[in-house]
């Protein structure tokens, strides 16, 4: 047996603070409450539903991931955060419409309880979205600085042993690394001189690795994948990882792509669209914010299928994406995928997906694991980017300079993996007398 890494206790309440309490952390906290409450099941959560094997397979040993590694307690968790708007939790996932009021009625008291604290927000980088309940500062530092104060009050308040924090907010502008992301000299500087790379995400990422705060990035925003982060993440030993979270039409992609692939079978185009209502859809209704969205979905199947080592069969790959707003819709997302295949001799096929998904449901499990991971990987003495956690994202965080993975399965393996090394397993390869066994 390998030797075991030393992992802190999961003892005491872990916060969890999301930046935007919109649809998708209204269903995140509601969910947790009702689970805890005996109201419903963790289902599409990896932490709580997931097993994991270990050892041979006529060893018989699959526990849970949950009994498998010291994950806090869903007991112990406090939900914290910051919105546009100040409704309370409970008045803003009526609003969202993503769960039965009646779902939400059980759970009403809890709900109404958690507020909002004023958002760090600047139109320039969401510009369908208006809020009033919004900061002012002369500076973009003194706007992070005064996020840090936050983080601070909120965990003596609360009693918190330790935090995380895992962005929930909408999808910024499409921003490419500038000079004042290089390192963190540059980007305090640019923090104080207003700089226009420097979106509000990035001042939540940097006030959390400032305060030792594990931070997700739960949108395709550039936020912490640029080296000032990276390295500041490194030195303060957090955690951290991104970006945006895998859920309707990606998951989909990063499953059926890695099937076409082993089977070698030839994809001459795939045409995706969406339609997709709520406060996500306006936003992404914008060109310049669509423009992030569109980068993050359409690297998932090139990365899979690698067209210039298979030129024969993905060499003349045609992908388009498109995301169209239609309010009636709501959170209930409709993905739509074509897909011209090719087969023996170069026959044509063709595959056609309809995904009737809906969208916070899908992202609230995922916001529940990356904040139980990020913990995990936190007392683990993990620091910097978590490439394991590259499971839960449609555009995975990486080390410069390394392609991320987008292959579902493969992801799988690497987190299933992560978590045997840490627990002192033997790592599961198939190779050898494994691959009998």
């Amino acid at each position: 047996m390998a030797k075991k890494a030393k992992i802190k206790s999961a003892k005491g309440k872990l916060g969890v603070l999301l930046p935007g309490m919109g649809s998708v952390a209204t269903t995140f906290i509601a969910g947790v409450i009702a689970v805890r409450k005996g109201i419903s099941q963790p289902i599409g959560s990896y932490t709580q539903m997931g097993r994991i094997r270990l050892g041979k397979r006529t060893d018989a040993r699959s526990p849970k991931i949950k009994e498998f590694v010291p994950l806090t307690n869903l007991n112990d968790i406090v939900f914290g955060g910051w919105d546009v708007y100040k409704d309370n939790v409970y008045k803003a996932a009526v609003h969202a419409k993503v769960l039965d009021k009646s779902l939400l009625d059980q759970v009403k008291d809890e709900l109404k309880l958690i507020k909002p604290m004023k958002a760090v927000f600047d139109k320039n980088y969401v510009k369908r979205l208006d809020g009033t309940h919004v900061k002012k500062a002369k500076t973009k530092m003194d706007l992070a600085k005064a996020l840090m104060e936050d983080i601070k009050k909120f965990k003596k308040t609360n009693g918190c042993s330790r935090l995380v924090m895992v962005w929930c907010g909408s999808t910024e502008i499409y921003i490419e690394e500038a000079a004042c992301h290089k390192n963190i000299k540059a980007l305090e500087k640019g923090m104080r001189e207003n700089d226009e790379n420097i979106p509000p995400s990035m001042l939540y990422a940097y006030a959390a690795i400032k305060m030792g705060v594990p931070y997700a990035n739960g949108a395709p925003n550039l936020s912490a994948d640029v080296p000032a982060l990276v390295q500041l993440a490194k030195k303060n030993g957090v955690p951290i990882g991104g970006k945006d979270f895998k859920t309707g039409q990606t998951l989909m992609k990063t499953i059926l792509t890695p099937g076409f692939k082993a089977r070698s079978l030839g994809i001459n185009g795939w045409f995706s669209t969406n339609i997709l209502g709520n406060r996500d859809g306006a936003v992404l209704d914008d060109p310049d914010n669509f423009k992030t969205k569109e980068v993050s979905k359409l690297g998932v199947i090139e990365q899979i299928l690698k067209p210039k080592e298979n030129p024969e069969l993905y060499g003349n790959i045609y992908h388009k994406v498109r995301i169209n707003y239609y309010p009636p819709r709501g959170d209930n997302k409709e993905g739509w995928d074509n897909i011209d295949i090719t087969g023996w001799l170069g026959y044509p096929m063709q595959i056609k997906v309809d995904f009737l998904c809906r969208d916070s449901i899908l992202a609230a499990p995922i916001v529940l694991d990356l904040a139980l991971l990020l913990d995990l990987a936190s007392r683990s003495n993990l620091s910097g980017i978590q490439e394991w956690l590259g499971f839960f994202f449609k555009s995975p965080q990486t080390k410069k300079g390394l392609p991320p993975q987008h292959d579902l399965f493969k992801q799988l393996m690497k987190i299933n993996n992560t978590l045997r090394y840490l627990k002192g397993e033997e790592l599961i390869t198939h190779l050898g007398m494994d691959y009998y066994y």
